[in-house]
């Protein structure tokens, strides 16, 4: 019997082996534009179907409808710019040679020698020395959005057979801080909390109304919520673990609440090293991981599958720093095969890049990653790939 991409990953999140590791696939636009050529298909959606990717993403800044006054002089861009990194489509603002997003956050695009990427450069609220001030800016609610034609995009999705759906929420504290700088919101966390406490208290209120409206939309077909939050670098957490259990914890406890009570399973993001939280995003309703950055200091992935494995899945782990921009084809494929012999015993798996691929990525690597032979673990001998019913 023929198993579908949902089978599939339903089966791996409940820590079962499923009949393969299911898949995903992340990245920035040129590496989409690339694969369409190699592949010679005409969208991000039959790269997907032709890799036999098994998971797909909505998400809420696919459903912007802000008030005319937001837009002004600008020109809304779904499509094409450069925070574009899967399949749905993302709103933008473009004014004044910036990238504007939702909330109002300004990024300028910058030029590399293998594309484009956006980069903060505005942050609206740098300025606010008092709740006043906050609340005299223009903030989004919850009738800023139209998730009216949801239910067209998942039938969309499962037109050629139902695949993994996860809905993206959104973040408190990266959201908070790209609106009042990075280094000012850490100085505010520690000097002046109630700044950074309103700004996500803002944001939070609207992250909880569209999460309900989404699951009331779609019923089950969202297989899981995705949250992100990054808190952590390459060697260390952002902040204490105490600021992030006084401040940000109770808030994102409240967002995932919204989740848990319906059943839906949580999904989280975190670049860098997170271990020391694991066992608290546990205890929070994590169930999935993202994107085990395996170059991250106590980010192994045989120590992360052994200590946590039991309660805790993992999605991510192929290295794009390295590996896909400098790796061999063979190098690249015997690392697929240790992630799916390591993080993938006993289901809890999802093949994926540790965060999304970069434009100097050899196109080679890509496919060689997205094999689907490599995705059937070993069955005893060494190079004895167990073959299941591919879909």
């Amino acid at each position: 019997m023929m198993t579908t991409c949902r089978e599939r990953v339903l089966t791996a999140l409940a820590h079962r082996a499923p009949d393969r590791v299911p898949c995903d696939l992340l990245a920035v636009p040129e590496v989409w534009q690339k694969l369409q050529e190699a592949l010679d298909v005409d969208s991000r959606e039959a790269v997907l179907r032709r890799l036999e990717v098994d998971c797909r993403r909505v998400s809420y800044d696919s459903y912007c409808a802000p008030p005319e006054r937001v837009i002004a002089d600008g020109k809304v861009e779904w499509w094409d710019h450069p925070a574009r990194s899967t399949s749905e489509r993302t709103w933008r603002l473009r004014k004044d040679d910036l990238w504007i997003d939702i909330w109002g956050a300004r990024r300028r695009e910058v030029e590399h020698a293998y594309g484009r990427y956006e980069e903060l450069v505005e942050y609206p609220l740098a300025s606010a020395s008092s709740i006043g001030d906050l609340r005299a800016y223009d903030w989004p609610t919850p009738d800023w959005f139209d998730f009216s034609g949801l239910p067209d995009e998942l039938a969309s999705l499962d037109r050629d057979g139902e695949c993994h759906i996860r809905y993206r929420i959104g973040s408190l504290f990266e959201t908070a801080w790209s609106l009042r700088g990075f280094e000012q919101t850490l100085m505010d966390l520690a000097l002046d909390p109630k700044i950074p406490a309103y700004i996500m208290d803002r944001l939070l209120k609207v992250h909880i109304a569209n999460l309900e409206t989404v699951l009331s939309l779609a019923g089950e077909r969202i297989d899981m919520v995705y949250y992100y939050d990054d808190l952590a670098t390459m060697d260390s957490l952002l902040m204490s673990e105490q600021m992030w259990r006084k401040n940000i914890k109770p808030r994102q406890e409240q967002l995932l609440q919204v989740a848990r009570d319906r059943g839906n399973p949580i999904m989280y993001h975190c670049d860098g090293s997170i271990s020391r939280l694991i066992p608290e995003l546990i205890e929070m309703g994590i169930s999935l991981l993202n994107p085990i950055q395996t170059n991250a200091k106590d980010m192994d992935p045989e120590v992360l599958k052994r200590s946590f494995g039991e309660r805790l899945s993992f999605h991510g782990g192929v290295d794009i720093s390295n590996l896909l921009p400098k790796g061999s084809k063979e190098e690249v494929e015997a690392e697929v095969r240790r992630l799916v012999q390591v993080l993938g015993e006993g289901g809890g798996y999802i093949l994926a890049p540790a965060h999304h691929i970069q434009a100097d990525s050899r196109v080679e690597n890509i496919l060689s990653m997205y094999q689907v032979d490599l995705r059937y673990r070993s069955s005893g001998a060494r190079g004895t790939w167990q073959k299941g019913v591919a879909r």
